[in-house]
């Protein structure tokens, strides 16, 4: 099978069709294949109009992976509210 070669719009297209369609489960791979496209790009402006798009998956998989380290809850880090008081040993 011929792969067609992607003109610098069909390139931009492309991340901005994955930037819309990624979910917490797909943000690995979209990503990955966002930064392939991106990396073919042969011209800085081509790469600067993308830019927005590269960095809200970057944003969204900063924010989902904090969500796996917590308890699964926005601010997993940090003193609880509420509690006894007491400090655990």
């Amino acid at each position: 099978m011929k792969l067609p070669m992607l003109s610098a719009d069909d390139k931009h297209a492309e991340i901005r069709r994955l930037y819309f369609k990624t979910t917490k489960q797909t943000i690995q791979e979209d990503l990955a294949k966002a930064l392939d496209l991106l990396k073919s790009m042969t011209s800085e402006e081509e790469r600067e109009r993308a830019a927005v798009y590269m960095e809200g998956m970057a944003q969204m998989r900063a924010e989902w992976g904090k969500n796996k380290k917590g308890s699964g809850k926005a601010g997993g880090s940090g003193p609880r509210a509420g509690g006894s008081g007491k400090k655990r040993r």
